[in-house]
């Protein structure tokens, strides 16, 4: 019987900057992804005897929402449409926390259709495998590199990703997790886009000293007033040294830089 292991790894957000709504629904945005090692635990197992193509079996911290929404089983389901695959279970180990901007369901997927790529031998590219990411999730594409993921300046929904390369070898994040889960729908209902200002590559130019004083989470402004706890984690990140602190994502974890 085949078995496969992956670990979906996190990321951080620095600066999320929305910039306009699209004829399409979305946004586009400007923010730097960072990959961090809290992962999840993923692993797909030939099961020829089951009576359904994909059953998904969760451990770890809980998730929210119907099984069949998941990624992972998405992530099957979809390449399914276009390969002949044989049955299989899938065994999620959530360590990332839902709701908390650091990207695990999207990790997962991701993880998930590079997994069933080798190991049904699709042989499929990075420009397919991130194309089927795309329908996922705006920001699956991130997770689709091969590991050890690099750092990416992400553009148009998320899913436009250049490689930034950037030395933050003198400081370690730490992450700090609020009693809140926050949804990106939730998120994005309350942010105001704005595309006139200076770029975020260019902010992020600047020494990581100042980054504090110029690199935004948009998502912060309306996200805090709802959830006044967040800004206090945040808060209590600079009392503790932070050089810089911010929210993640859409929220709710938050980060910071330590200088090490």
């Amino acid at each position: 019987m085949a078995t496969t292991v992956v670990y979906p790894c996190s990321k951080i957000n620095i600066g999320l900057h929305v910039l306009q709504k699209r004829d399409d629904g979305f946004h586009d945005i400007e923010t730097l992804f960072v990959p961090h090692a809290l992962s999840d635990v993923l692993e797909v197992t030939d099961a020829p005897e089951a009576a359904e193509n994909v059953k998904l079996f969760l451990y770890g911290l809980p998730l929210p929402g119907p099984l069949m929404s998941n990624l992972c089983i998405r992530a099957y389901n979809l390449l399914s449409e276009h390969f002949h695959m044989t049955p299989v279970e899938i065994h999620l180990y959530k360590q990332i926390p839902a709701g908390t901007g650091l990207g695990g369901g999207s990790s997962d997927g991701a993880y998930c259709l590079q997994l069933l790529n080798r190991h049904f031998t699709l042989g499929l590219s990075q420009p397919e495998l991130h194309s089927f990411a795309l329908q996922l999730g705006s920001d699956v594409p991130f997770f689709i590199q091969q590991p050890p993921l690099s750092m990416c300046l992400a553009s148009g929904r998320g899913d436009i990703l250049e490689p930034f390369a950037m030395d933050l070898s003198q400081y370690r994040i730490e992450l700090r997790f609020p009693p809140v889960s926050v949804s990106t729908a939730e998120a994005y209902s309350g942010v105001v886009p704005d595309n006139n200002r200076v770029s975020l590559r260019d902010l992020l130019l600047q020494p990581v000293d100042t980054w504090k004083y110029v690199i935004e989470n948009d998502f912060e402004a309306t996200i805090f007033k709802k959830h006044p706890q967040i800004e206090q984690y945040k808060q209590m990140l600079y009392q503790e040294g932070a050089v810089f602190a911010s929210m993640t994502g859409s929220g709710s974890a938050v980060y910071g830089l330590f200088r090490i």
